[in-house]
């Protein structure tokens, strides 16, 4: 067994991080497209969850385990693991179930890692375009090694932006139709990818001009956010009654973004 690490700093961190989204992104093209993918459903018939989300977990988690026994785990399938520990890896071990059990090749691994409260480690792997986001706190966001950047746009007209819609869309009014029609008349287009985490990394590199959602939980957003803000952008909350609720984007489109929402803060 390898030798146990109390107090890891930052990059050694995010060098495991790499290594264990990569791991899980494998077990994830394994099993894409299969026939035989085993899948049950959680809150509502929207809120899906597939055995690949599961084992992609377990692996995260004895990796964690094995390497930082002392860590506290926030895992979207499992909950909380372990406790008083000044570090936390928070994670979604597959964003983006519902493209996945379609067929559809848009999700990722998302791993985002705090301490102290404070998000200092974000990594976001999408497995099948072999794409891998990564951010240290203080030390920029990359791109496949590359150093990237939020769009510099200003002009909302001239914006292609991303969104999503909470599982409970079809009872709870706080939805974002309201939001979607407020904005989607002054902007360029929309897009609906389906992963909250692969949406922010997108506005990291800029291929999308901006972003914002409602109702994300902390594993959605974890890493993406530090992602962002270490390529230069802002990340806005914009209510406080829909768990984790966002504007992401350069500074100047998250302000005009932010005046059409409906918030509650």
């Amino acid at each position: 067994m390898r030798k146990k690490q109390e107090q890891p700093d930052f990059n050694q961190v995010l060098r495991h991080a790499v290594d264990w989204a990569m791991g899980a992104g494998k077990l994830q093209r394994e099993k894409f497209r299969s026939s035989h993918l085993q899948m049950e459903t959680k809150s509502n018939i929207s809120d899906v969850v597939t055995e690949v989300d599961k084992a992609c977990e377990a692996y995260i988690i004895g990796k964690i385990s094995d390497y930082y026994p002392t860590h506290s785990i926030l895992g979207e399938e499992t909950g909380q693991h372990q406790q008083d520990s000044d570090w936390e890896w928070v994670v979604d071990p597959l964003d983006g179930t519902n493209n996945y059990s379609q067929g559809l090749p848009i999700f990722c691994v998302s791993i985002g890692v705090r301490f102290k409260h404070e998000t200092v480690v974000g990594v976001v792997y999408v497995p099948i375009f072999d794409e891998l986001f990564s951010a240290v706190r203080g030390q920029g966001a990359s791109w496949n090694g590359r150093f990237i950047h939020v769009s510099r746009k200003t002009n909302m007209n001239e914006c292609v932006l991303g969104t999503g819609f909470p599982y409970d869309k079809g009872t709870n009014p706080i939805n974002n139709l309201d939001n979607l029609n407020a904005i989607l008349p002054g902007i360029r287009g929309i897009r609906r990818m389906g992963s909250a985490a692969y949406d922010l990394c997108c506005v990291a590199c800029g291929l999308l001009d901006g972003y914002w959602e409602l109702d994300l939980k902390p594993w959605d957003a974890c890493a993406g956010e530090l992602i962002v803000l270490e390529a230069g952008g802002v990340v806005k909350p914009f209510r406080n009654d829909r768990h984790v609720s966002i504007v992401a984007g350069n500074k100047s489109i998250v302000d005009q973004i932010y005046r059409k929402l409906n918030k509650n803060i």
